[in-house]
């Protein structure tokens, strides 16, 4: 497919993932291929050009999403001319599989990854942790993981105890510890919340001069969401994509927060719990002088109010 007939599809008419996942192998069928891999997870490739996103999700988080329930990669590798493969997990499976495991083997004995100039991978929580992972099949490539998890082997994140269940896959065999996987990489961006303590210690186990720890303070539990409505994860991958990601260029996106009303009114909800009614009336009068929000109104009147 080339560029001058880039097609946005659609698979929100599928009512049961079943159906969703036929329809998907329907569209991959022109986009590129779709490939079942095992029961328990799929690839989606869309080529398109010399550009790789590849991007770790869940069948749910997809068909939750909107965006014609196709992949985010491809959402947003499509409009821009770039290729995508996503790797589709159909349940909570940290993407621990010898199915998975085989498939990417043969990626590497293809020499897939090696046919595109810039090769991303991408994925948030769970998926965070695939992208870390699995990026040693793509040395040279960049990494962007939202709290991503470095394992959940309990010899080494026995703390981490938000996935139990997760605790019955493997994590010393093959792609297991995420950090170490990804050391061939140029860049690993790692991107979390630091008072989410959990997430801030998984971060911190990404260590090396190719990693960069990006603090998103009160980003929250689920920055891929987060970051979609303050309109940065799309210019984040944007410029992952296109070599201009650094540091800076991150820290100048996270900056559109401070006008976004749904990320201030969690902000004021976190001070309200503090009980420091100063602070919590310096923070209303800055954010209502940045947005013009009903609520936010009316919090500060309730303050000023009761500070009388």
């Amino acid at each position: 497919m080339s560029n001058d007939t880039i097609e946005m599809f659609d698979a929100s008419e599928a009512e049961t993932d079943a159906d969703w996942l036929s329809i998907l192998e329907e569209i991959g069928e022109e986009a590129g291929y779709f490939s079942p891999l095992g029961d328990k997870h799929s690839a989606f490739f869309s080529d398109l050009g010399g550009v790789l996103l590849v991007s770790f999700e869940t069948l749910s988080g997809v068909r939750q999403a909107g965006g014609g329930q196709m992949p985010l990669g491809y959402q947003i590798a499509a409009p821009r001319g770039w290729s995508s493969l996503t790797i589709l997990a159909h349940d909570e499976t940290w993407f621990r599989d010898a199915n998975l495991y085989g498939y990417v083997d043969r990626l590497i004995d293809d020499a897939f990854f090696e046919d595109f100039d810039r090769v991303v991978f991408y994925g948030a929580g769970m998926g965070g942790y695939g992208a870390a992972a699995f990026s040693v099949a793509a040395p040279g490539c960049t990494v962007v993981a939202l709290a991503p998890q470095a394992t959940l082997d309990t010899d080494v994140a026995e703390w981490d105890r938000r996935f139990l269940r997760a605790r019955r896959y493997d994590f010393n065999t093959r792609f297991g510890y995420a950090p170490d996987m990804s050391e061939g990489c140029e860049r690993v961006f790692i991107v979390y919340d630091p008072i989410q303590q959990v997430d801030a210690v998984h971060a911190a186990l990404f260590k090396g001069a190719h990693v960069s720890r990006l603090r998103a303070r009160n980003v929250g539990r689920d920055p891929q969401a987060e970051l979609a409505r303050i309109n940065v994860l799309r210019p984040l991958l944007d410029a992952a994509c296109d070599g201009t990601l650094t540091p800076q260029r991150f820290y100048a996106l996270w900056r559109a927060r401070r006008d976004n009303p749904h990320y201030l009114g969690r902000l004021i909800g976190r001070l309200q719990t503090l009980n420091r009614p100063g602070l919590l009336l310096r923070a209303l009068r800055a954010a209502n002088k940045r947005v013009d929000h009903p609520q936010l109104k009316q919090a500060l009147a309730k303050v000023e109010a009761a500070q009388r």
